[in-house]
C-alpha cells in the first residue's frame, strides 16, 4: 500500500510539470505573437505616408525590435523565432527610415535642374530600398510567421 502512495503523488507532479511546461510554451507562443503582429499592424496601418510618419514608423518599428528582443523566452525554438523577427524588423526599421529620408529630401529640393535631380535619385532611392526591403525581410517575416504558426499549434 505504500508503493501506491508514494507513485500516486509522483505521477501527479509529473503530469503537472508537462501540462505546465505545454502551458508555459502556448504563454510564450501568445507574447511572441502578439509583439510581432504589433510590429505588422504599424506597418500594414502607415503605408504610404508622408515623411514624418514613415521617420515615426521607423522610430516605432525600432521599438518593436527592442520589444520582441526583450521578450524572456525559455523555449529554444521560440528563441529562434525571436531572434529571427529582431532582424526582419531591425531591416524593416532600418529601410523604412531610410525610405522617409529620401522622401524628406524630395520636399527640400529646389525648383531647378539639381532639384529635379535630386528628387529622381531619390525616388530611386526609395524604390530600390523598399523593393529591396519587401522581397527580403517581408518575405522572412512571413515565412517565419507561418512557422511560427505552425510550431505554436502543434500539441505536445
Amino acid at each position: 500500500m505504500r508503493k501506491y502512495t508514494i507513485i500516486a503523488p509522483v505521477s501527479i507532479s509529473i503530469a503537472l510539470f508537462i501540462t505546465g511546461c505545454n502551458e508555459s510554451k502556448i504563454v510564450q507562443c501568445k507574447r511572441l505573437i502578439s509583439a510581432v503582429n504589433q510590429g505588422n499592424s504599424l506597418i500594414e496601418n502607415n503605408k504610404g505616408l508622408q515623411v514624418t510618419t514613415s521617420l515615426k514608423l521607423s522610430q516605432d518599428l525600432e521599438n518593436v525590435t527592442k520589444s520582441i528582443q526583450n521578450l524572456r523566452l525559455s523555449d529554444p525554438e521560440l528563441q529562434t523565432y525571436q531572434t529571427n523577427f529582431v532582424k526582419v524588423f531591425d531591416q524593416l526599421s532600418q529601410a523604412i527610415s531610410t525610405a522617409g529620408k529620401a522622401l524628406g529630401a524630395t520636399k527640400n529640393a529646389e525648383a531647378s535642374n539639381a532639384g529635379r535631380k535630386t528628387i529622381h535619385n531619390a525616388r530611386k532611392d526609395i524604390e530600390t530600398t523598399l523593393t529591396s526591403v519587401a522581397q527580403t525581410a517581408g518575405k522572412e517575416s512571413d515565412d517565419f510567421g507561418n512557422q511560427l504558426n505552425q510550431y505554436c499549434n502543434q500539441t505536445q
